[in-house]
């Protein structure tokens, strides 16, 4: 079975008000995502909501402005997109969707051998979760009209590395 992740397709990250707004780039990935969701609610796939949700005083904070502050509407999946109720939706509180998360159980208790990945950032949760995936031996497979960054350059060469290190399929 396959799994799609949505990763931080948060308010914060996605509306141009949003404490951490990524840029335009990442408000022209969203009907592509939500048709990716669509399409994997359609075929009986799991969709997977990867949610930043940090804490007030969270150090991550000592890198980037304050985001997603679990609780808060900055940290609430964009109203564009469907959720369902069989969804699941993972709260972390660092780049990888692995990291003190129950991410691995939900893979396992599902049966999923392959994941395809949508959201932001490229160049951070992105690709640090197809590391993670990737050292679990999951194929993965990046969708790059479905994936933005902060800038150009950071988009690129977080792709290139996903591709050539970590081979993932970039689609």
């Amino acid at each position: 079975m396959k799994a799609l992740f949505v990763i931080d397709m948060l308010k914060d990250f996605i509306n141009k008000d949003g404490a951490i707004y990524c840029g335009d780039s990442c408000r022209k990935i969203i009907p592509f995502v939500k048709e990716k969701i669509e399409e994997f609610h359609k075929d009986g796939n799991l969709v997977v909501f990867i949610c930043d949700a940090h804490k007030e005083d969270d150090l991550e904070f000592k890198v980037f402005p304050k985001h997603s502050i679990a609780g808060t509407p900055g940290a609430e999946i964009i109203d564009e997109l469907p959720v369902a109720k069989d969804d699941v939706i993972v709260r972390k509180t660092r780049y990888s969707a692995f990291y003190k998360t129950n991410l691995d159980d939900v893979l396992k208790d599902n049966a999923i051998s392959e994941v395809h990945m949508v959201g932001v950032c490229t160049s951070i949760c992105v690709m640090d979760t197809v590391g993670d995936l990737r050292n679990r031996d999951y194929t993965v497979f990046v969708y790059k009209e479905g994936v933005a960054d902060f800038d150009e350059r950071s988009f690129q060469f977080s792709v290139d590395r996903m591709e050539k290190i970590y081979a993932a399929k970039v689609l």
